[in-house]
This record gives C-alpha cells, structure tokens and sequence, in this order.
C-alpha cells in the first residue's frame, strides 16, 4: 500500500498555483493539470486551507498561497493532507501470538524501526520547499522548450 496520492494532489496543485499566480487557479483549472474531478480538488482544496497554505474566497474563483513558496515545505504539505496520523506511517498487526517468540518480541522489535523510518521521513520532507518543487519544474520546462 502506498502513500496516499493526496500528498502528490497537494504538492502539485500548490505548483501550479504558484506558477499560473498571474491566472486563475480555479477547481476546474487544477483538475485539467491534475487530470482528476474537480471535487477531489476542492476536498484537497479545503484541506490545504485549513493548513494555512491556501487562500481561497467563496464567490471568487481561483486560489493563491497564502504564504511565500520558502516558507512551505513538503512536510507542510504531506501533514495538511492527513496522509497519516503522527507515528502512523507503518502499521503493526495487533494480537501477535504471545506463545511464539515472534509473535510475542515483534511489535517492540519493530516498532522503534517504523517509527525512525517515518522521522526520517519527514525530515527529509521538511528539506524540501515549494520553491524548490517549483524552480525544479521551471528548470525542466525550459529545458523542454529548447528542443
């Protein structure tokens, strides 16, 4: 099982909102880019805003970051869109056989590994900036464009 794909959803609608800041972001605009419905969007939407990381105002079409791209990082992003609970990456199974010796030593052999994983994790996510998702795109597209 993967990460769910609102991570990805979030972090690529936070780049296009940034990169079109001269357009309207509208739902309908991001879904085209996102190749999704436009209600998965404004679910997403409405997560990135409880965050802090959006603005949006009803009536009004279109979003804007409601803070400087430096200032968002991916962590931002994967903890506004409830990809997992705090220490809930990894999940072990419950009620291990106790009469095994796995079963009984598996939860706490294993747990301090699932729970450095995921801080590894997220420190490495919280490295990461907007800006950097963004100037890496901009990078490529010119790339692109030369050819």
């Amino acid at each position: 099982m993967s990460i769910s794909s609102r991570f990805a959803v979030g972090i690529h609608i936070l780049t296009l909102i940034e990169l079109n800041k001269e357009g309207i972001s509208s739902s309908e605009f991001l879904a085209g880019s996102v190749n999704t419905n436009p209600a998965v969007i404004r679910k997403i939407m409405g997560m990135l805003k409880r965050a802090g990381l959006i603005e949006v105002h009803p009536g009004i079409a279109g979003a804007k970051l409601a803070k400087d791209p430096f200032d968002i990082t991916l962590l931002d992003v994967y903890k506004a869109v409830d990809v997992v609970q705090e220490k809930e990456l990894f999940s072990i199974h419950e009620n291990p056989a106790p009469n095994c010796p796995v079963g009984r030593n598996i939860q706490n052999t294993i747990g301090p590994l699932f729970t450095a994983a995921q801080l590894a994790l997220e420190k490495t996510l919280g490295n990461v900036t907007l800006e950097d998702v963004v100037k890496d795109i901009a990078d490529k597209e010119k790339l692109n464009s030369k050819f």
